[in-house]
């Protein structure tokens, strides 16, 4: 006979959720949580974590084998939920549709945790229209190297700038080295516009802010704090407030005060630390649905922007191309396809040439992150001369995603590097991409 699987039943809101394996390990490094622990955690702060996605069709990002192993996206909701989770269908830029799921209550809650989602990840839209966003959501997303006051000096100029445009901003901490601004808006305009209005407001905290902060897409191109307009494009989520991020300490994407920020550090609020956070002092996004506000100043300012010659920025590599948009390929890539364009013979002269006008190198692709790193590391010692040169940041650490998981990819920057002393392309390691096969298979389709 088979042995009987292990599980818990909680009854939550008149709710029987079941939680399978509630002893399976989901954190084992700097803190030590079963999933039962993680679902518990989700249950003692179900008040503020609801109210950040409540009425929101959500993506779920599934650790099934905890926060230590790779996750998977799914965007479909299971065929076997409950009959009391309510669902809603959403179109996609590809023009695919999902049902999605829509957590309302803490019945809810508990059972997407149970699927491994130790994330939450909400769309900006609620169910009464799809359309049309009620939040903006301003992504500041350190570089390598940066440091964490930089990125709350970045935070109180996007404060001070939000106040100018007649909007209020909801700050939390990432829950990893950034933070997320959001932005409750009117339900008026679309995704485009949404968009738009948070790339006219990344450039203006790039001119006001010019040494710690940067609105360039490509990462060759940035420095410093990037301010991620994309976030605001459809089919684009983030983790919402009170989320556990899948670092080793369980740290927890916190919803803040703005008078904390000057003082307060990420590694502060993790799942020990946030529920007697929020029962003390409350939830600080409270009241985020009366201060709905309008985009008009901010779409205003985007209007001058390219009457002063600026256009639009690159769309998320998944996007159809858009109106308006420029070439979406990277600076180096696109100087290196012009001059070979330009060139009828390739000569090793030309080769040397070439390296020196495209000093992008991939070194390392690994579906875990501190495999990559550590490819990094190797990369470093066999090129010693060349990682002298570099700076904080000409190591660009990207966090890929397919159609079903996630890779890490690292890269340097070569800029910094003499041309003499520049290494070229070797086969990445380690070079695990996990798409790669299904990406092959395509193009034999094709």
């Amino acid at each position: 006979m088979a042995k009987k699987e292990d599980a818990e039943v909680l009854s939550i809101d008149g709710h029987d959720v079941r939680v399978s394996n509630p002893d399976k390990p989901y954190f084992s490094r700097d803190v030590k949580l079963s999933k039962l622990a993680v679902v518990q955690y989700y249950l003692s702060v179900a008040s503020g974590a609801v109210a950040g996605i409540r009425d929101r069709p959500s993506m779920l990002k599934r650790f099934v084998n905890g926060a230590e192993q790779e996750p998977f996206y799914q965007k479909r909701a299971p065929d076997n939920r409950p009959d009391w989770l309510r669902t809603v269908t959403l179109s996609f830029p590809s023009g695919r549709t999902a049902e999605e799921v829509v957590v309302d209550n803490a019945a809810g809650l508990a059972w997407i945790v149970n699927l491994g989602c130790i994330e939450l990840h909400p769309h900006a839209v609620r169910t009464n229209d799809l359309d049309h966003p009620d939040e903006l959501r301003i992504d500041l997303d350190p570089g390598p190297g940066v440091a964490w006051d930089d990125v709350r000096r970045v935070a109180m100029e996007t404060k001070n700038l939000l106040a100018a445009m007649g909007l209020r901003g909801w700050p939390k901490t990432s829950g990893s080295r950034g933070m997320h601004i959001n932005v409750r808006i009117q339900q008026r305009w679309s995704f485009t516009e949404v968009r738009r209005a948070a790339l006219a407001l990344s450039r203006e905290i790039e001119r006001r802010a010019p040494t710690l902060a940067t609105s360039k897409w490509w990462k060759e191109e940035r420095h410093g704090v990037f301010l991620d307009y994309n976030q605001n494009a459809k089919d684009r989520t983030t983790c919402s407030a009170y989320s556990v991020r899948p670092l080793p300490d369980a740290r927890v994407s916190a919803p803040l005060r703005w008078e904390e920020i000057p003082d307060c550090e990420p590694g502060d609020f993790t799942v020990l630390t946030m529920p007697a956070r929020l029962q003390a002092i409350g939830d600080p996004n409270a009241r985020m649905d009366d201060a709905a506000g309008s985009l008009e100043q901010l779409l205003e300012l985007a209007d001058r922007d390219e009457a002063a010659g600026l256009g639009d920025a690159p769309w998320p590599p998944h996007f159809r191309k858009m109106e308006g948009e420029p070439a979406r390929v990277a600076p180096s890539r696109a100087k290196s396809a012009k001059k070979t364009a330009a060139k009828e013979v390739a000569t090793k002269k030309t080769e040397t040439k070439s390296r020196s006008k495209m000093p992008l190198l991939v070194v390392a692709n690994s579906p875990h992150k501190d495999a990559a790193l550590a490819g990094l590391e190797r990369w470093k010692a066999r090129h010693p001369d060349a990682a002298y040169h570099l700076a904080v940041d000409d190591v660009l650490v990207d966090s890929m995603r397919g159609r079903s998981s996630t890779w890490t990819r690292v890269r340097v920057n070569l800029r910094n590097v003499p041309e003499n002393s520049r290494p070229p392309q070797e086969t990445p390691d380690p070079d695990d991409d996990p798409t790669r096969a299904w990406r092959e298979t395509r193009g034999q389709r094709s």
